[in-house]
């Protein structure tokens, strides 16, 4: 059977982003599976888990925004790159107003708008993103931290619920050789220790 990836986008992002063609392009024998999250957490972390659910991946995959939800698909072997855990005290990213998205959605929108009941959902969850963690959630979780990310840091969070942490060279969005020498050689040393 082939191994499937589930890989969640970024703020501001979409299924059509840059990483998602280049982890297919590196990774010809894995499914990587994408899709658009919804704006809104309260909408977004539902959807997500139920998502997961269906898809039954083998690693979840999120950078930024989708590591702080990747995080939280308990039950899975999750993967956190500079995980953006509390973005609503992050007005460079997260504030009321409205906002391009990098690229258009699989709806064709090209804006979203970030309401203040929106952004009390952000805040609201990431006060409980933690709840409930288990010793065999800290066992399925890693966090990667980029040495030279300027947008977030939340590697001492991260610490304090996880263990399994590594660092690499770069900045808070991943280029194609982060994703090669970073990413893809720890998502098959997490598959290949999980058939063991």
């Amino acid at each position: 059977m082939r191994k499937k990836l589930i890989y969640l986008h970024g703020f501001a992002s979409s299924s059509a982003s840059g990483t998602v063609s280049t982890l297919r392009a590196l990774m010809p024998d894995f499914d990587v599976v994408a899709l658009d999250i919804p704006v809104d957490p309260a909408e977004a972390l539902p959807f997500l888990k139920d998502f997961c659910q269906r898809e039954q991946p083998d690693v979840v995959l999120g950078t930024s925004m989708g590591g702080m939800y990747a995080q939280q698909m308990r039950g899975y072997k999750r993967v956190c790159v500079n995980p953006a855990f509390q973005m609503s005290t992050k007005s460079q990213i997260l504030h009321v107003g409205t906002f391009e998205y990098f690229k258009p959605r699989q709806d064709g929108s090209t804006h979203f708008e970030i309401t203040p009941a929106i952004f009390r959902h952000f805040a609201e969850m990431e006060r409980h993103q933690f709840d409930g963690i288990t010793e065999a959630d800290r066992q399925q979780v890693w966090g990667l931290f980029a040495d030279n990310d300027q947008l977030v840091n939340e590697e001492p969070l991260f610490r304090q619920h996880y263990r399994q942490l590594r660092h690499f060279h770069g900045e808070h969005r991943m280029n194609e050789t982060v994703i090669r020498e970073v990413i893809i050689p720890l998502v098959r040393e997490i598959f290949l220790a999980a058939k063991k």
